[in-house]
């Protein structure tokens, strides 16, 4: 006969494996602080584009 496999068992072994290596909360604080500060400095260059006034110069004509 078979051995029957425990699903609750199954998961709360691969849950404590000591072998595996995660990033844990300071690897998401860390990912989440430059997600925010990647839309933080997005919404700051947007503002900053919108402020230039550019008009661009005629040329000078190049025959004389």
């Amino acid at each position: 006969m078979s051995t029957p496999v425990y699903l609750t068992q199954a998961a709360a072994n691969l849950a404590l494996d000591e072998t595996k290596v995660t990033p844990g909360l300071l690897g998401f604080v860390v990912f989440a602080a430059l997600g925010v500060a990647t839309w933080f400095l997005l919404r700051s260059m947007n503002s900053r584009f919108k402020r230039i006034d550019f008009e661009e110069q005629p040329e000078a004509p190049k025959g004389e």
